[in-house]
This record gives structure tokens, C-alpha cells and sequence, in this order.
């Protein structure tokens, strides 16, 4: 009998058991759609993470470090051995940590290196307090203007070069100073007050700083996480204010990282040439291909944790293929003796149940695949904006080549579940099954 035939046979018994066939495929529709729903979740998760890394990082710079923390490479089952070189940090469990630091001497060498371009420090300076007159005070914390980073702006305009009184505002502080609106605050000039740890050391003194606002940056949608709030400003201020607020410490004049720009940066083989020789110097490099790559290991793991739960969902179904199998071989066994009696062939016995199986499989799967595709189509517009995101932002993400993978898994699970009942059906013996009532 051609395929043909035994298809339409298939689908022709399916039919004629629309119950028991509906309630087998929906506990695969079960699986597939929580299977489904988390490819969609970590696609758009992937995707975001993507946004946010070139966004805000130079593909063309390397991030550089001398403690492997930094990376999230440390092994924190085990004690670390004390160095002179440590800075007290805490870490993300409030937990008093020691990171090595990058020094001036180490920015000296990296900048010596052929291949690189130019080296920027990573400086964080928090300040004990902003305002303008009037106004109350408020803490804010400073970094230096990368040119690479196009932040939306709400008001005025981002200069070539950022002069050194100049300073971009977030969003967040224009009502809290007093400010009209960002255009409000576009030319005014905001008092920064920067303490040093150590009062008496020389050089250390409090100093006030006026900046003028050149730009209202927008609320950042995609930005780092934790730098919603900073202000940016030019480098050699940052600098500055950063030698004020570390004089006298361990910290003074050193960086947890470093980012540095190869030149033609692009060409993976540049960049890699760098690396190697920055790695040479006992210093550890990573590129922002690298960085995704780790967070997405990372969301692999949480894909695979929920995925197994999916998994588990097949797993109860394939019993449930099983059963309805056995029951239909049962229900159908003087059907089975007339075909062997009219010439069908054992093998295109078990051909036909291994199709059924294969097709409960196949309709489960687009049930469930499809209500996960349906569910993530209209939640796509909620979570965005419930999450302020920026307007035709995805987290759940569908690809229709991952869908058709998973459809073509669960129609093999199929034919492995209607196994064993379709040799119990090829191998009845036809005067015997003829006799059943």
C-alpha cells in the first residue's frame, strides 16, 4: 500500500476518534507550548542583551582588567590569596570583597602597544551631593563621556568634544533641581561638591565644581544596568574629581578596567592580535562579542532549567500516546485481521499506527506551539511597556526554524511512542483477530 494510502487511512481513523485523539494531543500541546514559549523568552532575552552591549560598548574595544572577578571569573568557593594591590569593594551580596586594580603604570603599557589605538579609564566618581541654588541636594555619581554612546536626547545638543565645564544631565534630576523642563535646565549651571576620604592630605581638599548642562540625556531604555542616573562629563574633569575623591586611599589613581580601542578594531584578527599581546602583559582582556557570549551562557542555563519542566510535560504524554495507541489497536483488532486478509503486509500494518502516533505527535505540537506564538504576540506590547522599554521592543521572540525543529522532535517522539502498540498490530494473526467480537 503506497504512503498515500495509509496517510489518508491515518487520518481517516484520527477522525473517527476525535476525543480520544484531541485529549492525547493536548497533553503534548502541553509541552510544546511551554517549550515553544521558552525558545521565545531566551531568543528575546539574547536579543536584548545584544541591544544593550552595542548600545553602550564599542565593538572595536577591548575591556581590560587585572582581577578576574570583573569578568565573573573568580572561583568563590575557596579563599583568595591577599595581595597589596587589593581595593575593598562589596560585592553584590553586601559581602566585603578585595579586587586588584589597573594603575597608571598599567594604562602607561597598555597605551605603548602597537595595535591599540587609546585607553580610557573606567572612573566612577560619586559625589556627596549636586544642586543649584534654591534647590535641595542630591547624591548623583559621575562617569566620563564615551563619544561612541548615542544617548536620545530631551534637550540640547552633545558638543564634538565635551568641554571640561560642561555636563550632560539624566533626565531624572530636572524636576528635582527645580527645573522647569529638560529645556528648562539646557544652559543653567549645577553645583557638584566632591569630598575627599581623608581630611589633611595634602591636595585633598573639598572642592566645588559649577558645569554648565549642555544636554538632558532621556530616561536610557537600554542602558548598563545601575547607570540610569549618572552624569557624564569630559574625561580630564572626571579625572579629576576622581583624584579628590581617592587621595589618600589605595584607590588613588587606579582602575578596576580599562577599555581600550584597537585600531581597525572590526577586523576580528586585529582585535585578537591585540588581546593576545594584553594578555601577555598578565593583564586580562575580553571583547563585547565575548561579554554577550557569557551572558547568554547564562541564559542558556535559565533556558534549559525551564525547558526541562517542558520536557517533563512530553514525557507524561508519551504514555499517553502509548495508551491511546494500545487501546486503538484493541478497538480495531477485527479491522486489522480484514486488511491482513485483503493483502496488507504486516510492515504496512505497523507503518499505519506508527503514522498515527507520528501525527498525534505533529497536531499537539502545532496547538501548543501556536498558542505560545499567540500568547507572545499579544504580550509582546504589555511587557514592553510595562517595563518602559523602547517601542517595538520583543522579549519574546519566536523563530519559525526553531518552531519547525521542535514540531519535527515531538513528531519522532511520536513514532517512538506508537512503537510497541504497532508491532502488537503487525504482528495479530489475521484468523485470529477476524474472530474477536
Amino acid at each position: 500500500m503506497k504512503i498515500f494510502d495509509l496517510s489518508r487511512r491515518t487520518l481517516t481513523s484520527l477522525r473517527s476518534a476525535k476525543a480520544r485523539t484531541t485529549l492525547t494531543a493536548l497533553a503534548i500541546a502541553v509541552g510544546s507550548f511551554a517549550l515553544t514559549l521558552t525558545l521565545g523568552a531566551s531568543n528575546g532575552a539574547e536579543s536584548y542583551v545584544g541591544k544593550i552591549i552595542a548600545d553602550n560598548f564599542d565593538p572595536a574595544e577591548l575591556l581590560v582588567a587585572r582581577d578576574e572577578s570583573v569578568f565573573g571569573q573568580s572561583d568563590a568557593s575557596k579563599p583568595r590569596e591577599y595581595s597589596d594591590s587589593f581595593v575593598d569593594s562589596l560585592s553584590s551580596a553586601a559581602a566585603r570583597t578585595q579586587v586588584k586594580l589597573l594603575t597608571d603604570a598599567d594604562i602607561k603599557s597598555l597605551k605603548s602597544i602597537p595595535e591599540v589605538e587609546s585607553v580610557r579609564e573606567d572612573i566612577t566618581v560619586n559625589f556627596k551631593y549636586i544642586t543649584v541654588p534654591g534647590q535641595k541636594r542630591y547624591v548623583a555619581t559621575a562617569r566620563a563621556y564615551n563619544p561612541y554612546v548615542k544617548p536620545k536626547l530631551l534637550a540640547g545638543k552633545i558638543p564634538p568634544n565635551l568641554g571640561a565645564s560642561e555636563v550632560l544631565l539624566p533626565e531624572g534630576y530636572v524636576s528635582a533641581l527645580g527645573f522647569k523642563d529638560a529645556q528648562a535646565a539646557v544652559g543653567e549651571t549645577i553645583t557638584i561638591v566632591i569630598e575627599p576620604p581623608l581630611q589633611g592630605v595634602p591636595g585633598s581638599a573639598t572642592k566645588e565644581y559649577e558645569l554648565n548642562v549642555v544636554a538632558v540625556i532621556a530616561k536610557p531604555k537600554s542602558a548598563q544596568p545601575g547607570t540610569e542616573l549618572y552624569l557624564f562629563s569630559n574625561s580630564s574633569t572626571i579625572r579629576e574629581m576622581n583624584d579628590i575623591a581617592s587621595a589618600g586611599t589605595n584607590s588613588y589613581r587606579k582602575y578596576v578596567n580599562a577599555y581600550v580601542k584597537v585600531a581597525n578594531g572590526t577586523d576580528p584578527a586585529k582585535l585578537k592580535a591585540a588581546q593576545t599581546k594584553i594578555k601577555a602583559m598578565g593583564l586580562l582582556a575580553q571583547s563585547t562579542k565575548e561579554t554577550q557570549e557569557f551572558l547568554n551562557q547564562i541564559i542558556g542555563i535559565l533556558r534549559g532549567i525551564v525547558a526541562a519542566f517542558g520536557f517533563i510535560a512530553i514525557i507524561a504524554s508519551v504514555f499517553g500516546i502509548i495508551n491511546t495507541m494500545y487501546i486503538s489497536v484493541i478497538q480495531r483488532t477485527r479491522e486489522i485481521g480484514l486488511m491482513k486478509a485483503l493483502g496488507m503486509r504486516s510492515r504496512e500494518i505497523g507503518t499505519l499506527f506508527r503514522l498515527e502516533a507520528a501525527l498525534i505527535g505533529l497536531i499537539g505540537g502545532v496547538m501548543g506551539s501556536m498558542a505560545a506564538v499567540g500568547l507572545g504576540l499579544a504580550a509582546n506590547p504589555v511587557i514592553t511597556k510595562q517595563l518602559g522599554l523602547d517601542d517595538g521592543t520583543k522579549l519574546l521572540q519566536f523563530r519559525p526554524v526553531q518552531i519547525v525543529a521542535l514540531l519535527a522532535v515531538l513528531v519522532v517522539v511520536g513514532i517512538l511512542a506508537g512503537w510497541l502498540p504497532s508491532r502488537k498490530a503487525a504482528k495479530l494473526d489475521p484468523i485470529v483477530a477476524l474472530r474477536t467480537e
